[in-house]
């Protein structure tokens, strides 16, 4: 039985993982195969049971956000997970460590909220400077294709900003992947229902993302106990 990770990710190197078989050996992507035994509702249901909610600054609970995109046989369209990484808020940087020091368990949770909103397409959609951080992602990327069993069906795609500090507001943000100027839509209705190229979307932060894959490595109870 792998270590807790809390503990074995904190030991070398300042606590990064930037190998793929390195994050496999010390527990990486159980947390994934977990979620995926799982109905969608079921992954849904346990992340509101572990109180996680969104590190981007709302402060809304994750498990609700995603209980808003509708089932798959209500409308049809192709659902999409888009993740702000674009941090541009002057002097923050924690979701710049996350990308730099544990990509892997970034790019779990992305799978992982994949399965829980029925999602094909994952868009993160990172900060034009953050260039380091980008190709970090993109080796990992790599590192997982070359592994057809852990990405699946789904699609994540790497989408760098041009630096537009109103593109952290989430709408503005889907205004930019689809190709248009960067500016807020007037809400409702809200990415939920008609998000990304007008279609069910859920938006969430890089920690909010990551902190997904902790929640299913512990189990929503203990996760709960945490804070």
């Amino acid at each position: 039985m792998p270590e807790r990770p809390e503990l074995v990710f904190a030991r070398t190197d300042g606590g990064a993982v930037t190998d793929l078989e390195e994050y496999v050996a010390r527990g990486g992507f159980v947390a994934l195969a977990k979620a995926r035994a799982m109905e969608p509702d079921a992954v849904i249901a346990e992340l509101e049971a572990s109180g996680l909610r969104g590190r981007g600054g709302a402060f809304f609970p994750t498990g609700r956000k995603w209980a808003f995109v509708p089932k798959p046989d209500r409308l049809a369209k192709p659902h999409y997970l888009v993740v702000n990484a674009d941090e541009s808020e002057p002097g923050t940087f924690k979701d710049r460590e996350i990308m730099l020091r544990v990509p892997f368990r970034f790019l779990e949770g992305c799978l992982i909220g994949a399965h829980a909103i029925a999602a094909k397409h994952v868009f993160v959609y990172i900060r034009g400077e953050y260039e380091r951080e980008f190709e970090v992602l993109r080796s990992s990327l790599e590192q997982m294709h070359a592994r057809g069993d852990l990405l699946g069906d789904v699609t994540i795609v790497l989408h760098r900003g041009a630096g537009a500090y109103i593109c952290g507001e989430e709408t503005a943000l889907l205004e930019s992947l689809e190709g248009k100027r960067g500016q807020p839509r007037t809400k409702p209705p809200f990415p939920a229902i008609a998000g990304l190229y007008a279609a069910p979307t859920a938006v969430n932060n890089v920690e909010s993302i990551t902190t997904v894959t902790v929640v299913f490595e512990l189990g929503a109870e203990e996760y709960a106990q945490v804070g």
